[in-house]
This record gives C-alpha cells, sequence and structure tokens, in this order.
C-alpha cells in the first residue's frame, strides 16, 4: 500500500531479498504495545533492596507500594539490588523468572546524551515538546526527537524490507488500532485489522452474503471499481478501494486455514482481543507470504493525574495476562523464537505525587518479551530514586540512561535490518551506538535462533556523560 506523503530527507532505502537473510522458513514479527497516556513504570518495576526500597518509598509517598506486596524477580547478573513487580503482575513475574521475558530500564527520547548541568545551562539538545503527551507520543513512534515526522521507524524499517515477502499486495504492518506514525513509512503504510471475526475491514455494503440483492450490490460496487477513470484522484481512490477488497478476502482465507488456539484469551478484554487477532495473523504467516511483519496494538488510558494506585491495579492485571497468553499462544505455534515482543509509552511519570497522581515526566521501564529474549534481566541502569538526584530535572522527572534510539536499533538488528542501515532507520543512532562495532546496542536479543546462539552478553548500562 503507497503512502502519498512526501519522502523525508532520508538516504535511499534499498530492497532487501530474501536471499540477504535466512531461507523460506524465515520469519520474525515485532508486536508494539503502546501503553498510551504515559504509564507511571517506576510502580510496574520497583526496588526491593532495603535502602533502595526506602529512597522510593521516601520519594513516591501515597503513591509507594507496600514492600511486601511486591512480587520478587529472580534476576540474573545485574547491579546487586534486588527487584519486585507490581503485584498485579504475577504473569509477567513468571516471564521474567523463566527467562522469557527482560525489562530495560529508564528508557526515554533523547537527541543526544544530556546531563542535569547540561540541561541547567541550556546547553543540552533536549526532545521537541518534552513532558507533551502528543509529541512524545510522535517521538517514541518515529525515534527522531530533534524534529517531528509523520515517518515511524516500523515504517522506515518496512520500506527497507518488505521485499522480503512473497505478498506485496498487503502491506507487511498490521495495525489493530488504525492509522499510527509507527508503521507509516516512505512507500508503506500500515493495514488494518479489527480484533474479532477474521480481521479485515470489510468495505460498507460489500458482503459476501448471496441472496439476490446482496449479488447485485457487490457486482455494482465491482462494476464501478472496474472502470478507468480519468481523473487521477478518481482512479487512485478506486485502486486503493480494489485493493483493500483484495486484502480483505486473503485476510478472510488466510485466517480461516488457522486452527483454535488452546490459549484462550479474554473475549471481554479489547486488549487481550487484539493479542489474539496478531497472534492467528502470525499463525497464517505462510497463508498470506510474510516473512517479516510489524505489529501495533494499543491500550489506553494510563494518563493518571489521580487515581494511579487504583486504575494500574485493575489495568497491569490486563497487561500481565494479556502478555502471559500472547507468550503461551506464540509456543504453541512454535513461533515463540521468531517473535518479539515490547511495550513502549509516551513517557515515564514523576516520581512525586501530586497528592492524587503522578503528572508527566521522561525515562521510563519497559518489558521485552520472546524466545529470543536473553530474559530474566533488566538492562540498561535503574536509576536512584531518592529526590533530586544527579539524574532528577525536578519532581522525580528522570533523565533517560538509554535512549529510545539504543532500545528500538536492538529490535531492528534482530529483525535483520544490517547495522549499515541503522542510521538510514535512525537517523541519531550514531550518538548512542557505534554502528560499525559488530554488536548490538543492549545484548538483550540473540540474532540466530540456533541453540549455540545463546551466549552471555555484555548488559552493562548505557553511561550519561
Amino acid at each position: 500500500m503507497t503512502n502519498s506523503m512526501a519522502a523525508e530527507n532520508l538516504p535511499a532505502i534499498p530492497s532487501y531479498s530474501a536471499h540477504n537473510l535466512a531461507g523460506d522458513d524465515d520469519y520474525k514479527a515485532l508486536v508494539c504495545i503502546f501503553l498510551a497516556g504515559g504509564n507511571d513504570s517506576f510502580n510496574m518495576l520497583v526496588p526491593r533492596s532495603d535502602s533502595e526500597y526506602s529512597e522510593y518509598a521516601t520519594i513516591r509517598s501515597d503513591l509507594a507500594l507496600p514492600k511486601g506486596n511486591l512480587i520478587p524477580l529472580n534476576q540474573m547478573g545485574g547491579d546487586g539490588r534486588q527487584y519486585g513487580v507490581h503485584p498485579s503482575m504475577p504473569e509477567v513475574a513468571q516471564l521474567f523468572n523463566g527467562g522469557d521475558l527482560a525489562f530495560v530500564a529508564n528508557v526515554g527520547t533523547l537527541v543526544e546524551p544530556v546531563t542535569k548541568s547540561t540541561i541547567e545551562d541550556e546547553t543540552a539538545r533536549l526532545p521537541l515538546g518534552l513532558y507533551s503527551h502528543s509529541d512524545q507520543i510522535a517521538h517514541w513512534q518515529t525515534s527522531v526527537p530533534d524534529r517531528r515526522s509523520g515517518f515511524g521507524w516500523g515504517g522506515r524499517t518496512a520500506d527497507l524490507m518488505h521485499s522480503l515477502n512473497d505478498n506485496q499486495n498487503v502491506s507487511m504492518n498490521i495495525s489493530l488500532a488504525g492509522t499510527n506514525i509507527f508503521q507509516t513509512g516512505n512507500t508503506l503504510t500500515e493495514y488494518s485489522l479489527v480484533p474479532w471475526g477474521n480481521g479485515a475491514i470489510q468495505i460498507h455494503g460489500h458482503d459476501d452474503e448471496w441472496s439476490p440483492m446482496h449479488v447485485l450490490r457487490n457486482a455494482a460496487i465491482e462494476s464501478m471499481l472496474d472502470l478507468e477513470y480519468q481523473n487521477l484522484f478518481d482512479q487512485t481512490f478506486a485502486n486503493s478501494t480494489k485493493g483493500a477488497m483484495e486484502g480483505s478476502a486473503l485476510f478472510a482465507n488466510a485466517l480461516s486455514q488457522v486452527p483454535a488456539f488452546a490459549t484462550q484469551f479474554n473475549d471481554e478484554d479489547y486488549f487481550s482481543a487484539q493479542l489474539a487477532m496478531v497472534a492467528k495473523t502470525i499463525a497464517a504467516n505462510k497463508h498470506l507470504g510474510f516473512r517479516r511483519q510489524t505489529f501495533f496494538v494499543l491500550f489506553g488510558g494510563w494518563d493518571h493525574h489521580d487515581e494511579v494506585l487504583n486504575a494500574q491495579t485493575e489495568m497491569l492485571t490486563l497487561v500481565s495476562k494479556g502478555m502471559s497468553d500472547f507468550n503461551d499462544a506464540m509456543k504453541e505455534i512454535g513461533l515463540q523464537d521468531n517473535v518479539t515482543t515490547f511495550t513502549a509509552s509516551d513517557f515515564g511519570r514523576t516520581l512525586t505525587s501530586n497528592g492524587q497522581g503522578s503528572d508527566h515526566a521522561w525515562g521510563g521501564n519497559h518489558m521485552v518479551m520472546g524466545g529470543a529474549v536473553h530474559g530474566q534481566r533488566i538492562y540498561g541502569e535503574y536509576p536512584q530514586l531518592y529526590e533530586d538526584n544527579p539524574l532528577d530535572t525536578g519532581r522525580g522527572r528522570l533523565i533517560p540512561t538509554t535512549s529510545c534510539d539504543e532500545y528500538f536499533a536492538e529490535l531492528a538488528l534482530w529483525f535483520g535490518v544490517d547495522p549499515s542501515e541503522l542510521s538510514t532507520v535512525f537517523p541519531n543512532i550514531d550518538r548512542f551506538f557505534d554502528t560499525t562495532s559488530g554488536g548490538s546496542p543492549l545484548g538483550m536479543l540473540r540474532k540466530k535462533l540456533e541453540e549455540s546462539d545463546i551466549v552471555s552478553r555484555n548488559y552493562m548500562p548505557m553511561v550519561v556523560r
């Protein structure tokens, strides 16, 4: 599917062939779970060591979770500190302790490495619209926070890699949340599904019922779309509509061939329903002709200026159960190693309370899940949480210690983007990571799926300079 927007001033993007990477059975998918509104993630991943918990409890005051309620994490390696997760996330704790999930600490949008002093003396280059929902949502999806862009890093990745797929009629970028920046590229945009039925969005008035009236109406619609129009816009609309109808039929047929999962998703929860549809689409990848796919799942409502404790108790329960069910479904179809799921959000939130909840901040904690993840670890640098620490720009708004560029570049390298092309997908990556090093920014994902490739990697935190 084409995008009519003008291309960004980025290097020309070459096409990969299937011979660039693995063989015919090679398949990889990235699943983005976007927690829209700004998740208060320092109540999702909490320090349990005595001194660090005391600092946490002091600065969080009425927002602090009781230490005894935290679910302990059995971390491999790390900084010697103990951590726990929110009491509503037993499944996430189990995934972590079982090696299927890792955390990335204090991630955020950065134009360049900054310090508290360079911010105070106004020499630091900061993301545009820092603390603004609309700007930070966009920056997390574009990974170019020094300018406002309508093109996302998932879209740029798809521009680079879509030729790996046998199916060129439907975008490799599948959205369960409609139009989004993350999956918008110079060439490709998202293909939208709904989380029920066969997923495909049907053209209004065109259906598969076979009463005489429906047959006549369908024939009339198809006849109009088959006409040749002199007006360019009319012809483009007809072509796009016809392509959407063909894509709809393709998806309906492919998903009809997927057996029902033994894993039981929660049909009454919209987030779980989205993940169930992602799982079905992944299971149908060979029927659809895809070797590479990205998915965008949206879970909104995280802007908790009040009632953060009650809201998170309910919402993190859904996140934890949904992610666990999705992981089980990937194991069920034998594709757990081929699918990496990661979370994103507008920003973290203030460590200090506003008396009812927390406000917009900067760095936050995130999860990465899948068989390719070196799990049971916390990557990056989990910050000290005492007030006015070296990362605190005020009220516990923490300077990120891992950039979005590093976080996302790790995912892109696993997905198959060549290191020489990272700067095409992430124009600022050279400010945080040497793309010629032969390594990876965080070391949380193995690039190959063979057991021999499971090696111990360096996951030391980025040092903010």
